[in-house]
């Protein structure tokens, strides 16, 4: 297949640089404009990001000759790309502006930013989990007088870790969950460099990500209705999230109840056999397996276990009926693990992307 061509709006920000990564040598994409601020405008990318690149991996030399161009040019953009990805730290007013304004300019968008999340007719998508929800993209273009161009968004890095492991156990009637994040300072866009306060520190609070874990796991559930996503209803979802001295990786405890509680076999058969469109269309970025679940009870572990499948893999484990006395406040407990700037963040864009490409959402212009 002919590559489509890609733009990455907050090119110069950590996702931006993730993104720069993957798309190497991608076999659907290729990128074409790298975008930032007017500030960054005009500068060779390598100079642009001068003792600001944070990936592990030697920035590529055919990147770092690309000049940066201003994201607000939109109409200088256009004939460049086919769609592009955005990953940016603005005010959300300003960005769901912006990804508006690319949309109705015929350009696609796949945002890694929460501005639209709630949109009704925007699908938040973990591919695995609610590829149906790709359908409410006619709507959406219906509502901003396009042709090809829509807003798809990926939801909030720390609900990777514990959503996948609960999806296949929805049929067994989740009525309450209670869990507890531990989130990487990569999930700030930081760096231990740039955040030394966090060597050999917790802090127990991080803005906004309580409400994003509890909410956006019903909107992933929810279904479409009369070109909407309508939330789940159920299950009741309680959350605290802390951030914890980690470079990569989310790390979630989960406590769950269930109204008709499966053994512990059909739990681990369940996450075992779970697979979603992208194993079965067989995309690039999709893990081999979805969720691994690990019988160490060690496991799983950030430093082991965050690379799985390329960082694109669920990690579970710990799984346990929760009996306290002989009192039960709820019927099983376990551990998840995700990587949260690939699967959570460009990882999770990118495979939104295959997955929309395969579909035929994403298209050359």
């Amino acid at each position: 297949m002919e590559k489509l061509r890609v733009g990455i709006i907050g090119a110069t920000g950590m996702v931006g640089q993730r993104l720069i990564t993957l798309l190497e040598n991608h076999p659907y994409f290729e990128i074409r404009a790298l975008l930032a601020s007017g500030r960054s405008a005009g500068k060779p990318y390598r100079e642009a990001v001068e003792g600001r690149w944070k990936m592990q991996t030697p920035l590529p030399e055919h990147v770092g000759t690309m000049p940066v161009l201003d994201a607000a040019d939109i109409e200088g953009v256009r004939p460049l790309v086919d769609f592009v990805f955005c990953a940016v730290n603005m005010k959300k007013e300003e960005i769901r502006a912006l990804e508006e304004a690319y949309a109705k300019a015929e350009i696609p968008v796949v945002s890694n930013n929460s501005a639209n999340r709630w949109t009704p007719d925007v699908p938040m998508v973990i591919p695995e989990v609610n590829d149906a929800h790709l359908a409410v993209i006619e709507a959406q273009k219906k509502r901003l007088g396009t042709r090809r161009g829509f807003i798809a968004v990926k939801p909030n890095c720390s609900i990777q870790s514990y959503v996948p492991a609960l999806t296949p156990l929805l049929r067994f009637g989740i009525t309450e969950v209670v869990a507890t994040t531990y989130q990487a300072i990569s999930g700030a866009g930081k760096t231990f460099r740039e955040w030394p306060e966090m060597i050999d520190n917790v802090i127990p609070y991080i803005g906004g990500e309580e409400e994003k874990s509890e909410q956006e796991p019903l909107r992933v559930w929810g279904s479409v209705e009369n070109g909407a996503i309508v939330p789940a209803k159920a299950p009741l979802i309680s959350t605290q999230c802390i951030r914890v001295p980690v470079t990569d990786g989310h790390t979630a405890a989960v406590f769950v109840r269930f109204r008709e509680k499966p053994t512990r076999e059909e739990i681990l058969a369940a996450w075992r056999d779970f697979r979603g469109k992208p194993q079965t269309l067989g995309l690039p970025s999709a893990p081999a397996q979805f969720i691994t679940y690990f019988d160490e009870p060690d496991r799983p572990q950030v430093r082991l276990d965050r690379d799985l499948y390329g960082g694109m893999g669920i990690s579970v484990g710990r799984l346990r009926e929760d009996t306290i006395f002989d009192y039960s406040l709820f019927d099983f407990k376990f551990v998840g693990l995700s990587h949260n700037t690939l699967r959570g963040a460009a990882g999770g864009a990118v495979l939104i992307a295959e997955l929309l490409t395969r579909e035929g959402y994403l298209t050359k212009a």
